[in-house]
């Protein structure tokens, strides 16, 4: 596990996940959206995201939390070992939108850039939620599947599964240093 993708439909607890998985693991994280928005919500040039996208991908240790664009998203899952695919029921993730939304108001959402529009945000998310589930998400399942044979892939499905998968992470990363092998 030294290159990981993070992906999945809007509100599932990706960078929550990632922030948590890059204290387990020491490898350094890049939030997506941080890199394609600047405070406020504003949008930087595609070319600009897309470049600096590029400079994460030639190093060699990463985790790559969330979607960014369709260009860009086809080449991180292809140069990750580990695929982790937050793919959990529909309504999970309209309830955690709606969760982020109403505490949002007194803590910043986690991965988001400074001074983020709440609200335009949240509904923008709302959109997403649907068109994510009816059109992406089924090609996400048919990637992981494909790559199972090549890649780490971790495919949670439920709220129950994602601390199973740092208990995981974190017995994996115990037994390499045990054995005397670098989790590096």
């Amino acid at each position: 596990m030294k290159k990981v993708a993070v992906f999945g439909n809007a509100g599932g607890g990706k960078s929550t996940l990632s922030k948590r998985l890059s204290e387990i693991t020491g490898l350094p994280l890049h939030i997506l959206d941080k890199i394609q928005y600047q405070s406020g919500g504003i949008e930087v040039p595609q070319e600009n995201y897309k470049h600096i996208h590029e400079q994460i991908l030639l190093t060699d240790r990463w985790i790559i939390d969330g979607f960014g664009s369709m260009e860009t998203l086809w080449l991180r899952l292809s140069e990750a070992d580990t695929l982790v695919f937050v793919d959990l029921p529909l309504y999970v993730h309209f309830w955690w939108v709606t969760k982020r939304l109403i505490t949002a108001y007194f803590k910043p959402p986690e991965g988001w850039p400074e001074n983020s529009p709440i609200l335009k945000s949240s509904l923008t998310s709302y959109q997403v939620l649907w068109l994510c589930h009816k059109y992406l998400t089924p090609k996400y399942r048919e990637y992981i599947r494909q790559a199972q044979s090549t890649k780490s892939v971790y495919h949670i499905r439920s709220t129950a599964q994602i601390s199973q998968f740092f208990e995981l992470v974190e017995n994996e990363i115990n037994f390499e240093h045990k054995d005397g092998l670098s989790a590096s």
